[in-house]
């Protein structure tokens, strides 16, 4: 008898463990979020699981996609509250899944996009991500993708309250994000990546796809650094912003099919947060194309930029607030450190 209630008793327990699944709804929406280019066999593998239902209880499997088996399975618990438009958060860790292969989250019949894991996973996502800055470029840079676009820019000048009917020279550089709108900010920030990887390691960031002697990246690099030199106004400010939110008003289309390819205003500003970013960008530009290719000319004009506005920094905001509101940075002060650094 005993024996008996102890199978029941184990059989019950089975059942509960694995069918500890909640009760879904068929409309019930479980979002996934993780790295799809993958994980490297032995570093962390993580997931954030989104719902605006409680998925507490809820079994989730890494599956296998070749054998569609289970590498791995665990219920989630400890909702870590609302993110965005969802009420539910959860953390998935996989970390301690080291097999390769091609893999899939799943729970309730709800799958994530595929993902590998490999110990070569990342092999060609720096020359991949080149790859999309040059669909990003603007103007006569040979964009791919697209033809020439937005050859008149900037059409006027914006200085506080004041629209100034002139054209200044802010042809070339990358579009921003999704639209056809160009940040001093964000060109600078992604110019000084470029730089400070191919500067920090030049043997892994140093190819040369097509075999032109300038490394990919020092040739991307230089879209940016010709746009910010473009951007230096008078002596003491910046353009910060090309075009204003009518961007995103009109639809989408290709740049060359721009309805406002010539209505494309710059905006004035000028911050110790701008100042950091733009110094710590030439200071580093200079002392690659000194080095790397002894174009002293090109290098003493990005030193020379850099100093200079490094140079009027105590006279100038703490923080730019230019343009449309975008990019407005909280602080100053990490970026005004990495000037000092590149420059000192």
């Amino acid at each position: 008898m005993k024996r008996i209630s102890l199978y029941i008793y184990l059989s019950i327990s089975l059942v509960l463990s694995t069918n500890c699944n909640v009760n879904l709804k068929a409309e019930t929406e479980i979002y996934f979020r993780l790295n799809q280019v993958g994980f490297l066999t032995d570093e962390n593998k993580t997931a954030i699981i989104l719902s605006n239902t409680n998925l507490d209880g809820l079994k989730v499997e890494v599956k296998n996609i070749r054998t569609n088996q289970a590498a791995y399975s665990q219920v989630l618990k400890n909702n870590l509250g609302p993110y965005g438009n969802f009420k539910f958060t959860y953390s998935f860790d996989f970390t301690t899944v080291a097999q390769t292969g091609e893999f899939l989250l799943e729970a309730a019949n709800r799958q994530s996009l595929p993902f590998a894991i490999s110990n070569n996973v990342n092999k060609g996502i720096a020359e991949l991500l080149l790859d999309f800055f040059k669909i990003q470029r603007c103007g006569y840079t040979n964009p791919e993708l697209h033809k020439v676009c937005h050859i008149a820019d900037a059409t006027s000048i914006v200085d506080g309250k004041r629209t100034l009917q002139q054209s200044v020279d802010l042809t070339g550089g990358w579009h921003d994000a999704g639209d056809y709108v160009k940040f001093l900010n964000t060109t600078a920030y992604s110019t000084y990546i470029l730089l400070f990887a191919y500067e920090f390691n030049p043997q892994k960031f140093g190819f040369d796809r097509d075999r032109n002697g300038s490394p990919d990246i020092l040739e991307e690099a230089k879209i940016g650094l010709d746009w910010m030199i473009r951007a230096a106004y008078k002596s003491d400010k910046f353009i910060t912003q090309v075009q204003d939110l009518r961007d995103h008003d009109v639809g989408w289309r290709l740049p060359e099919d721009d309805p406002l390819a010539f209505d494309r205003p710059g905006f004035v500003g000028i911050g110790k947060n701008l100042i950091g970013i733009y110094s710590a960008t030439m200071a580093i530009a200079s002392r690659i194309w000194r080095d790397k290719f002894q174009y002293n000319e090109f290098a003493d004009k990005c030193l020379g930029l850099a100093e200079k506005y490094y140079s009027i920094s105590n006279r100038v905001p703490d923080v730019d607030s230019s343009g449309t509101g975008m990019y407005l940075d909280n602080s100053f002060e990490g970026k005004m450190a990495l000037g000092a650094v590149e420059l000192y």
